[in-house]
């Protein structure tokens, strides 16, 4: 397993602040929280609480996932954000470039995955014992000279992982993806292509519709 490197902290990508919430754009290679030991302790969340002390998380991106990550600030925004995500009712969007050309230009993925154990962190698709996972994804463009597609995808779930394991359990691993496509796919690019581009929810303290937008780096 590589060491942990992060990405110079050249100060918080603020998208969106108020006294309830956060919504900061998280650089690739960067943990979303901390992780075990005191070389895995820079993390988005403890920069953000550098500046702001209430910071709380309520979700998470990979490390190699860039893109929008919401904080709350405090324990009861916190308690509100939660209950939206466990209820399904924010709505995200990532972009991702994976190798090939779809068969079809929208459809779902529905496989359901568990823990490879031996081989943490990855995941796999179980179907005796494997947690239901849905995703969404719609064909955005083609390029046929370099063989790759531009996709729109939406996860229904949210299991570790879900979108790299359903694109590569259909053929069509993401560039970069040097965990679940160590050869091929995985070195077609310098960093995983896979970016959390919008997030969309009832504000926790006025209801209102948010909806929040970053352009994918690639």
């Amino acid at each position: 397993m590589q060491p942990y490197d992060p990405p110079p902290d050249n100060g918080l990508a603020v998208i969106y602040q108020d006294r309830s919430l956060l919504v900061l754009d998280k650089p690739c290679g960067l943990l979303s929280v901390p992780g075990r030991g005191p070389r895995k302790q820079d993390s988005l969340l403890r920069r953000a609480q550098q500046r702001f002390a209430d910071a709380q998380c309520v979700h998470r991106l990979d490390m190699e996932t860039s893109g929008l990550m919401v904080l709350a600030r405090g324990k009861t925004a916190q308690r509100a954000l939660n209950r939206l995500f466990a209820q399904r009712q924010v709505k995200k969007q990532y972009i991702a470039l994976v190798c090939g050309r779809l068969t079809t230009q929208e459809g779902e993925i529905h496989l359901p995955l568990i823990c490879d154990w031996p081989n943490r962190p990855r995941q796999k698709v179980d179907q005796a014992r494997g947690k239901p996972s849905s995703t969404r994804y719609q064909v955005l463009h083609h390029d046929p000279r370099r063989d790759t597609t531009r996709l729109a995808l939406q996860p229904v779930t949210g299991r570790s992982h879900q979108l790299r394991v359903h694109l590569q359990s259909l053929g069509h691993s993401i560039l970069g993806d040097r965990l679940y496509a160590p050869g091929g796919a995985g070195a077609l690019a310098p960093r995983l292509l896979l970016h959390a581009s919008a997030l969309t929810f009832r504000h926790p303290e006025n209801g209102r519709l948010s909806h929040f937008h970053s352009h994918a780096p690639f």
